[in-house]
């Protein structure tokens, strides 16, 4: 099998989507774009793990970096992929290789692009922040991913996503003593003091908070509870997972010390970060892009690789197809417009 780059786009979507690339399965799926990109004489490639970088290198004035992730989540019985109508059904539609196939479809037409363009197609997004491939080669060879300017193809539904929420998670635990079940005044039950800590996050009401002109909604969830070892025995521990998505106006050191102002009185272990990216509009690379694709930029509510971008002094903003309400989701599609929406916006800034 082999992808045809300068084809029918739904086709070459198709194919992207039915290579499975769960998190940690991507090989199969990075060796055809490799194979794919390599003969383009515009490109030099590189091959890091199951991360392919294709440049161009003209001597242009400016650089673009677009990126895309080819992991997806687990399947859910959504895969492989099929067309209804003008929509493309499967997992990965939305969350990203519609993105992946228009980066792809780009890269094969842009012979010889108004600004440098750099493409890169990465591994291990849709896990833990420390596995995903751009953290390596952020911290190996930040070379490959310089650039004026950053385009990530995460779902969008075609529209102009500025910056990115910051993510963490931490973990909240009640601790009492164990007994028989039979006899339980004679221990004492974490999991009934875990009712405070989710009237707590019952209670809390995110913020929204305005970042350089788009609008950012904050949210403070549990997403898992642990406790008890048997059904006849008081449980002497209880855990209660929160993840919290905060707005770019908050650094590391803020988001946690919110959350523990707002756990106060409870052991509380922080176990994943993820940083917020300012939207980063004011450049104007990024007004000729959202002039060039149209339309206005509104904020991206969850956490993107813009954010590695910014780290490295590049303002980046999200734009694919894909509805990012169905990322995720057993239903998970993509409208066949967006796909070529998203494609003629790039040519036209870029060609």
């Amino acid at each position: 099998m082999s992808l045809d780059l300068a084809g029918d786009l739904v086709t070459l979507f198709c194919q992207v989507l039915d290579i499975e690339s769960v998190s940690g399965n991507e090989t199969a799926l990075a060796d055809l774009v490799e194979a794919a990109l390599r003969p383009l004489p515009q490109l030099s490639l590189i091959r890091d793990g199951d991360t392919v970088i294709a440049r161009t290198d003209l001597g242009r004035a400016e650089r673009v970096v677009i990126a895309g992730h080819l992991d997806t989540v687990p399947l859910a019985g959504n895969f492989p992929s099929w067309v209804d109508g003008a929509v493309v059904y499967g997992r990965g539609t939305a969350d990203m290789k519609g993105g992946v196939a228009v980066a792809l479809a780009c890269a094969a037409a842009l012979t010889a692009p108004s600004r440098d363009i750099t493409w890169v197609f990465y591994d291990h997004e849709e896990v833990e922040a420390e596995l995903n491939s751009l953290n390596r080669i952020a911290a190996t060879h930040p070379e490959w991913l310089a650039g004026d300017f950053a385009v990530l193809m995460e779902p969008t539904s075609a529209m102009v996503e500025g910056g990115c929420q910051g993510t963490l998670r931490a973990q909240v635990s009640t601790h009492g003593q164990a007994a028989h079940s039979a006899r339980s005044w004679l221990g004492h039950n974490a999991i009934h003091d875990a009712a405070e800590v989710l009237d707590r996050l019952r209670e809390h009401q995110g913020r929204e908070v305005m970042v350089d002109g788009l609008v950012y909604r904050e949210g403070l969830n549990a997403v898992a509870i642990t406790g008890g070892i048997a059904g006849n025995v008081i449980p002497d521990a209880c855990t209660v997972t929160v993840n919290f998505r905060f707005a770019p106006d908050r650094d590391q050191a803020d988001a946690f010390n919110y959350c523990q102002q707002i756990f106060d009185g409870f052991d509380l272990v922080f176990t994943d970060f993820a940083p917020a990216a300012r939207p980063g509009l004011d450049r104007a690379i990024a007004q000729e892009f959202l002039a060039a694709v149209g339309g206005q930029a509104r904020a991206k509510y969850g956490w993107t690789d813009v954010a590695r971008f910014a780290a490295l002094g590049i303002p980046a903003v999200n734009f694919g197809p894909g509805d990012p309400g169905k990322a995720h989701a057993d239903d998970e599609h993509c409208a066949i417009s967006e796909l070529f929406s998203c494609r003629d916006a790039l040519l036209r800034w870029l060609a």
